[in-house]
């Protein structure tokens, strides 16, 4: 039969890629991916992001088995990250939510997924500058995330489909699923529409991973609430939830926190849905070095609270909830060398002025006064403890409504910076509920022959907040894991 295959995949993000090259691995034969984009838009989110991983390494020989030309010097600490630290990690996000089935498969196998990638001919890079900083003369890597794919995640996307193609995997773009085939109590295909013609395609077994509903503005309001509907999407506009839909038709399980999501700050005048050619450089996530006010000149966050890997993907949501749903990031000169580079782009959205008394004028929409009291008190309650960039330093705040924990340099240097936000959403964390190995299960908790999911569409993992990094992270584990069971079935 011509439209019948061992293994179908729905989805063309690392989550999906990495199911197409771990069915291929074992023993699919005839494997499809299909993408509802077209191939200039392909790749999910995946192509929008930095390409960072997290995972677990004992340290530089660990490293150096993923990148082999990988430098040493007594100039470098490139530090440790345990499978026990990962799993922390997962825990203190998530205020000890997150499934624990599911996370000792992320954290358990998360070194073995990034070298598995790594031996497929997936190239990595240290994360310098976002993930580091020159503390006395010594390179030291912070935070737990220390390797991304060089070039990123357009790189990423583009090198997993070549990667994809050479093991003569078939895939088709321009397709959208619009149903699964089920039959006789089983998944046995999809149902296609490929320029205007509806189809079906059949398979032993389907692997949805197609992302969340962050770009439905319907299914966001509906499920994370009122305002959400206004959110700027950070990635590609083609994740509408149309593979949760499909697997709910056929009864599967939803897991999760579907009133959660990971959103950051984002530029204030950014478009609808993120623009290829800037990617991620809408977001703005520097605000560890300074403050964050309100349109009505108040702070509404601890920036310090933690390192920025383990709150940036929580205070956008934050922003929904302020009037007018925009926030003005705040720097001096002292700090602005430590932006990260989406701070240079030359359609951000930024004033500067050389007193604060001027800047505080040019933020559009902000109680002006209001604002230069706040940054006048913000100043005078900081304590004389000395900064450091890459530990938690304790230079803090005190007698503020909302104290700063870490890192609260006074704003006194000129010139002053100000950068427009507003809540950029990145992916949605409700999801289905799968078992250990990667089914999709129903109501009553029972798999349902022949679905399998990955990626986004995984629920149970991240409630609230999720750790920088290990979004990717979990989609190529879960990709992997889903892949080598729909091979098998």
């Amino acid at each position: 039969m011509k439209n019948f295959y061992d293994v179908i995949v729905i989805g063309t993000g690392n989550a999906a890629l990495s199911a197409a090259l771990s069915a291929s691995d074992n023993g699919a034969k005839k494997i499809l991916v299909i993408e509802k984009a077209s191939k200039k838009e392909r790749g999910g989110n995946s192509r929008y992001t930095n390409g960072a991983f997290r995972f677990a390494y004992k340290g530089y020989s660990d490293l150096k088995k993923i990148i082999p030309t990988l430098k040493n010097s007594n100039s470098i600490d490139y530090g440790k990250y345990t499978t026990a630290d990962f799993m922390k990690d997962m825990k203190k996000v998530t205020n000890g939510k997150t499934d624990k089935s599911l996370s000792k498969i992320l954290t358990g196998n998360s070194f073995e997924t990034i070298h598995w990638l790594s031996k497929k001919g997936l190239k990595f890079t240290p994360i310098e500058g976002r993930q580091s900083f020159v503390v006395d003369g010594k390179m030291k890597y912070w935070g737990g995330l220390t390797l991304e794919v060089a070039g990123q995640g357009e790189t990423l996307v583009d090198s997993l489909l070549r990667i994809v193609e050479k093991h003569k995997i078939k895939i088709q773009y321009d397709t959208a699923a619009v149903d699964l085939v089920y039959e006789k109590n089983s998944v046995s295909g999809v149902e296609v529409m490929n320029k205007n013609k509806v189809e079906k395609i059949y398979a032993k077994s389907v692997v949805l991973a197609c992302g969340g509903f962050e770009s439905n503005p319907e299914m966001r309001t509906r499920y994370l609430g009122p305002g959400w509907d206004m959110a700027k999407v950070r990635g590609t506009k083609h994740n509408t939830g149309d593979g949760l839909n499909m697997a709910f038709k056929v009864g599967a399980s939803a897991f999760g926190n579907w009133s959660g999501c990971h959103a950051v700050f984002h530029d204030l005048n950014g478009p609808e849905f993120s623009d290829l050619k800037i990617s991620n450089k809408y977001r703005k996530i520097s605000y560890p070095w300074g403050i964050v006010l309100n349109a009505e000149g108040e702070r509404f966050v601890d920036e310090g609270e933690d390192f920025r890997n383990f709150t940036y993907a929580k205070f956008g949501k934050e922003v929904i909830k302020q009037p007018n749903q925009l926030a003005w990031q705040i720097f001096d000169k002292k700090v602005r060398p430590m932006l990260y580079s989406e701070y240079d782009v030359k359609s951000a959205t930024m004033v500067k002025a050389n007193t604060l008394e001027e800047l505080v004028k040019k933020l559009t929409g902000v109680n002006s006064q209001k604002a230069l009291d706040t940054i006048k008190e913000y100043n005078n309650s900081i304590n004389d403890v000395k900064f450091n960039p890459t530990i938690k330093d304790g230079k803090s705040t005190t007698g503020l409504k909302v104290n700063k924990t870490n890192w609260a340099n006074k704003i006194d240097t000129a010139p002053f910076y100000a950068y427009g936000v507003t809540c950029g959403i990145t992916f949605t964390f409700g999801g289905l509920r799968i078992n250990n190995k990667g089914q999709v299960l129903n109501k009553v908790m029972k798999p349902i022959k022949g679905l399998y999911a990955a990626g986004e569409m995984v629920g149970g993992i991240f409630y609230f907040n999720y750790p920088g990094g290990s979004g990717l992270t979990s989609g190529a584990v879960f990709g992997k894991l889903a892949g080598k069971f729909a091979a098998k079935h």
